[in-house]
């Protein structure tokens, strides 16, 4: 294998350019020709490619997002995108691809694969920590820290009024970053998709905190929670139970 193509497919997510640059260095290390494709698989449908050297990833390790920017790619999703798709790969003399990405990147990739036996490696990067086989995604890590920090600092009002805090956190799919943040942050409580969340049942922990001594609370809610989200979950909190300021 002489010449790769690498892409960002998907939402973005931090370490992405470092992956970039780890696929460029190593594939110049070992005499691989390593293209760029701009704009994920959208880029493939286009034909956009850009050849990459390591000038061309110097200084990208500290940057968010991706440098090889990305799009959701409705053409690729048809038979005819991903004929067109894979003329440009031919063309562009691509023997294999790098797609750094969630579950609906590896999925197009693997469908791609399926059709046209265009080889693929897939390097995880979603900040949710949803796919199979891997201890933790890229983003994973900085998304957890952003949210710590974030919560750390409200629970300082928290305590100063009195209050309940419903924070929300990214996790449509999984409950990864509610459930790290909210042991990493000492929250009350921690609502996940992945367990059936009962109003009258937190309620009942949020008073026992309270009668021992507890004079604020935090309860971290993930996004696909099937109570609904953080502000519905509130509301319903609100209506039975106002001991605390929301």
């Amino acid at each position: 294998m002489k010449k790769i193509g690498v892409l960002t497919s998907g939402g973005d997510a931090p370490g992405m350019n470092a992956a970039i640059r780890a696929v460029v260095r190593t594939g110049v290390s070992k005499g691989i020709q390593v293209v760029g494709v701009i704009e994920g698989f959208n880029g493939l449908t286009e034909g956009k490619f850009q050849d990459l050297g390591t000038r061309d990833v110097s200084n990208i390790l500290q940057r968010g997002g991706t440098i090889l920017k990305s799009a959701r790619s409705k053409a690729f999703r048809t038979t005819e995108g991903r004929k067109q798709a894979f003329e440009n790969v031919k063309k562009e003399g691509l023997e294999g691809l790098i797609v750094i990405g969630g579950n609906g990147s590896f999925a197009g990739a693997s469908i791609f694969y399926n059709e046209y036996a265009v080889h693929y490696i897939g390097i995880p990067g979603t900040i949710d920590n949803d796919l199979f086989g891997t201890d933790f995604t890229l983003g994973f890590d900085t998304a957890c820290n952003t949210v710590i920090e974030a919560v750390d600092r409200v629970k300082d009002t928290a305590a100063s009024h009195n209050r309940l805090f419903f924070i929300e956190v990214m996790g449509r799919d999984s409950g990864y970053i509610a459930l790290t943040t909210g042991i990493a942050t000492g929250a009350e409580e921690i609502l996940l998709l992945e367990t059936a969340t009962n109003v009258d049942d937190l309620i009942a922990r949020l008073e026992k905190a309270q009668t021992n001594r507890k004079n604020s609370s935090i309860v971290i809610v993930a996004e696909g929670d099937d109570g609904g989200g953080a502000y519905a979950i509130a509301e319903k909190v609100k209506e039975k139970y106002i001991q605390y300021d929301t």
